[in-house]
């Protein structure tokens, strides 16, 4: 390393131009000098820093080599926390999720109002053919005891309503409120003791059967087409499923004589 950096600076140039002007002197007579034609003397060339191969090359690529290692380095080191630490997911990525979920659940909504029509039991009252103009246009009946409180009876209301929207009009749809104290002699008549309670009438008001309480749609759809073909019988005569007890009426009662439900 010592002569390579003494090459580079030129500190051996001098030495070595009188080791060469010595040898001349030495091998060189004086008279062939002077007989001899004077030629031109050869200079020496520049001398130019060469550094040996095997001192050049770590030079050179040592930095690269630490610039790779320290690159692996830094990804091993981010791919390390990387995985220690926990992934959360993109906020944005959580408002769209939220809402998604808003729409879709406003559209469950709106979809079950449309398909129903926004059916309550309030409005199937306001729509009901009044008992007493029922038992004398000359069509058969179907009477429904009910209560607001009732959650079977809100529960059947959608079913009530389509089957109504069928056979409307061959068929009366009646609505009574069991907490109007106007209806009692009809309770009693009709022996109502759980709610919803459906009785079927034929034409001339006679009663061919009941359902109480929570079944299949199909058994209400039954005897109303039962009806409205004029069959003496209905196929479900006497059916009971789960229904509201009629007693809790004692602490709802109301008296409104002027309404029909």
């Amino acid at each position: 390393m010592a002569l390579v950096a003494s090459r580079c600076t030129g500190l051996l140039l001098p030495d070595l131009c009188a080791s060469l002007a010595g040898l001349r002197r030495r091998s060189t007579p004086a008279s062939s000098l002077s007989l001899r034609p004077r030629r031109g003397r050869r200079r020496l060339g520049s001398l130019s820093c060469v550094a040996p191969p095997d001192s050049a090359e770590p030079q050179t690529d040592e930095p690269a080599a630490k610039d790779d290692s320290t690159e692996d380095k830094a990804e091993a080191s981010s791919a390390s926390q990387d995985a220690g630490n926990p992934t959360f997911p993109n906020k944005d990525l959580s408002r769209r999720i939220a809402l998604v979920s808003t729409i879709g659940a406003v559209g469950l909504f709106a979809y079950q109002r449309l398909d129903f029509g926004g059916v309550s039991l309030k409005d199937l009252a306001a729509n009901a053919t009044p008992y007493e103009e029922a038992l004398s246009n000359g069509k058969p009946t179907v009477v429904e005891f009910y209560a607001d409180w009732c959650e079977v009876c809100r529960e059947l209301a959608p079913d009530v309503y389509k089957v109504e929207q069928q056979y409307k009009d061959r068929v009366n749809f009646v609505m009574l409120n069991v907490d109007n104290t106007k209806w009692e002699q009809e309770l009693d008549e009709f022996g109502v003791e759980g709610i919803p309670h459906f009785a079927f009438l034929d034409k001339e008001g006679n009663e061919e059967g009941n359902v109480v309480g929570r079944l299949p749609k199909q058994y209400f759809l039954d005897n109303v087409v039962a009806l409205a073909s004029g069959e003496p019988t209905v196929p479900h005569a006497r059916v009971v499923g789960q229904f509201s007890s009629a007693e809790s009426r004692k602490v709802h009662q109301v008296a409104d004589p002027r309404s029909h439900g």
